[in-house]
């Protein structure tokens, strides 16, 4: 009767609330375009002007509207100090692991600290030693290191940093011995490269621009080539379009190149888009300092994906060619003949994930969409054997030494948490590693329930669903539930521990993550049935999975809560939009709500291989599809809404989940709130743990709010 009472007092407070809720006014201003023969309205094309005052302030007052509601929330809080508690519990997280010359490189995140810093080891087993500070070395700053590059002889270390999540590197090089920067400094660059073998010059990604806002920003970029010692303006535009316009590399596409220690013979360069089919050239060595005669090692009608590696005079790589599920091949990397490759290691049954080499090995992951496998492949022998790994779940393979047969492999699963292990190649061993060491949270987190499932898709196709929570639940359709998708790029939602979500989970709250089609679960096929044309079969699969969460008790539509983040923005906008019903509540996080308005943003041109153009008849068509803002519809009872932008967001810039809130605010009719909040300290992510923090808190609380948890509801 308690909670039946809270749950009732709860309610009123939430329908009071929402009666009083003043939305800052976004008159519709109607902006036609006319597409293939098809008229397409679009009432907010205004918020995309970001250097417009008015919009400028449209998006504050937003922001303080929505921040004014979530600061009366209970619960929100309490997540974070939670969070702040499992992190205490966490040993310190060791990533980016590089190793030169005997030293170790990495960033390394310690318990009760904001952000990571930069670290390096003499020998694997050595003191680490503090070599950058991002908390301190602007006084008032917080920054993210997006990238750490040590030179060959392993004396220097390029660094790139940004501020609050923007992802627009300054490149500094510091001398690891005295501990010093040099001279050198690159601005506002896209990114760091690699080193040359000499150890006197390196490489970065030119960009016009470091405004987020600017769509031209980010078209023709230059990989350019810096030697130290010489002022930034004599850089050598090492490998574009305008250097090289013979090869028509796309205003889109990021130019990129590198030299690599396994064919130390060549200079190597790749064409960069969302497009996995790759696009690979090459040149001998002798070239580097003079106009290069660039020769196609691989073109995109090979079909080679995900990853390759050269080994003893031969290229290896993936492709779907033939096998659905992938399969090893390899060429001469003299005479590359792709038409006519090898077969290395033929198409199994589950899916081939990556590879790696070692020093005399090649090691190959591989997964079924749940569970991963490891294989080694001996070029020697050819023989492929299967290798036992420590326990069950998802596994990440780190090549650490060139010379070495040994792997490091991260593992992790619903049930236990990232951990890693040595993997010696010649004894097939796994020792301990000196790196990461699993946590000891508390029971709670780690025996919860798993279940994995099938659920019937609107076409008959089996979708897997993956449901967590807490033993001893009942299914009476009275538990609480969040949904999380994606689907998109071919990325899997592959099982992996997570405190944030399972903090919920221990609450009582059903955690349930559908592998919908767009991700790659069950190989190429699986993804090309969620891209482009096929892009409903996303969102369809995502509401197939919460009618089955309905139908088997463990929720109700009153209850029910979606999320998605990035690409997963569609999935989310298209889920309640089509089915406004089934949802008590949704986040869109910096998620793209306004499909179709895509590719005119700064990061949207190289993403139209995955999403298409408004430039192809058939593909206007899918992106229309995929638009949650053009199907918001007037007088529709939509869900209770949180849209999630982050300022200084390079991918998904803060128009696009902001038009989707203005189009929502202005059409429903449910009474349910619909809040746009504004990370104004965060990007599309950031490496601020605290910002981190309060971002998820405020989306999380939303959504329990909405959903009736009694956790969550208004102070007064």
């Amino acid at each position: 009767m308690k909670n039946l009472i809270l749950f009732l007092i709860t309610g009123l407070y939430a329908s009071m609330a929402f009666s009083q809720i003043h939305y800052p006014p976004t008159p519709k201003i109607l902006v036609q375009d006319t597409l293939w023969g098809n008229v397409y309205d679009d009432n907010y094309r205004r918020l995309e002007n970001m250097k417009d005052p008015k919009v400028v302030s449209w998006f504050k007052a937003e922001a303080q509207l929505t921040d004014s509601i979530m600061d009366n929330i209970t619960g929100r809080d309490e997540l974070i100090a939670e969070w702040r508690k499992l992190d205490a519990l966490q040993p310190p997280v060791y990533y980016d692991i590089k190793v030169q010359a005997g030293r170790y490189f990495f960033q390394k995140s310690n318990p009760g600290e904001k952000a990571s810093k930069v670290y390096y080891r003499n020998g694997i087993n050595g003191k680490d030693e503090l070599l950058f500070d991002p908390l301190t070395f602007i006084p008032g700053k917080t920054l993210s290191v997006e990238s750490i590059r040590p030179s060959y002889d392993g004396s220097k270390l390029l660094l790139g940093y940004s501020e609050q999540g923007a992802e627009v590197s300054t490149l500094r090089v510091m001398d690891v011995n005295s501990k010093k920067f040099l001279p050198d400094e690159i601005l506002a660059t896209a990114g760091a490269g690699g080193w040359t073998f000499d150890n006197s010059s390196f490489f970065y990604t030119w960009i016009k621009s470091a405004d987020n806002t600017d769509p031209a920003a980010r078209l023709n970029p230059k990989f350019k080539l810096h030697r130290l010692g010489n002022p930034v303006s004599s850089d050598i535009d090492f490998f574009s379009n305008e250097k090289y316009p013979s090869l028509n590399i796309d205003s889109k596409a990021y130019p990129y190149a590198y030299l690599s220690k396994d064919a130390p013979d060549y200079i190597f360069s790749t064409v960069e888009t969302v497009q996995r089919e790759m696009a690979l050239y090459y040149a001998p060595i002798s070239e580097f300092n003079a106009t290069i005669n660039w020769k196609p090692l691989i073109t995109t009608e090979d079909e080679i994906v995900r990853n390759t590696e050269f080994f003893d005079g031969k290229i290896y790589g993936i492709t779907y060619k033939n096998a659905k599920n992938f399969q090893l091949v390899a060429t001469d990397l003299k005479n590359p003949d792709w038409k006519n490759a090898e077969i290395v290691v033929p198409e199994k049954s589950y899916t081939l994930e990556n590879f790696i080499r070692s020093k005399d090995y090649i090691l190959l992951h591989y997964s079924d969409g749940l569970v991963d496998y490891l294989f080694k492949y001996n070029p020697k022998t050819k023989k492929t054997t299967e290798v036992k790994t420590p326990y069950k779940g998802s596994i990440y393979l780190i090549r650490l030494d060139y010379n070495s047969n040994e792997i490091v492999m991260l593992s992790t699963s619903w049930n236990k948490p990232f951990t890693d292990f040595i993997y010696n190649a010649d004894t097939d061993q796994f020792s301990e590693s000196s790196f990461n060491k699993m946590p000891d949270y508390p029971d709670s987190y780690t025996n919860l329930v798993v279940e994995e499932v099938e659920v019937k898709g609107h076409d008959g196709l089996m979708v897997p669903l993956s449901i967590i929570y807490q033993p001893g639940i009942k299914k009476d359709g009275s538990n609480v539930c969040y949904m999380e998708g994606y689907g998109a790029y071919g990325i899997s939602m592959t099982p992996s521990f997570a405190t944030r979500l399972y903090s919920m989970a221990v609450k009582g709250v059903v955690i349930a993550i559908p592998h919908v089609r767009g991700g790659s679960e069950k190989g190429e096929e699986w993804y090309k049935a969620g891209f482009k044309s096929t892009k409903p079969n996303t969102w369809k699969d995502f509401i197939s999975c919460a009618e089955y969460l309905i139908d088997q008790g463990f929720t109700n539509s009153k209850k029910l809560a979606g999320s998605g983040t990035s690409a997963g923005g569609i999935l989310i906008s298209r889920a309640i939009t089509e089915r406004p019903d089934l949802f008590a509540a949704a986040v869109c996080n910096v998620g793209l709500g306004n499909a179709m308005r895509g590719e005119f943003s700064p990061n949207g041109p190289v993403n139209i291989p995955e999403f298409g153009t408004v430039t192809d008849p058939e593909e206007t068509k899918a992106l229309y599809e995929m638009d949650g803002m053009q199907h918001v519809k007037d007088g529709v009872k939509y869900p209770a809404v949180m849209c999630v932008a982050g300022w200084n967001d390079p991918r998904v810039v803060p128009w696009q989940p902001g038009k989707l809130a203005a189009a929502l605010q202005n059409s429903s009719t449910s009474g349910k709130p619909v809040l746009l909040k504004i990370n104004y300290d965060n990007g599309h992510f950031t490496d601020d743990k605290e910002v981190s923090w309060a971002n998820f808190a405020n989306q999380y609380a939303f959504l329990m709010w909405q959903c009736g948890h009694p956790e969550f509801h208004p102070k007064k």
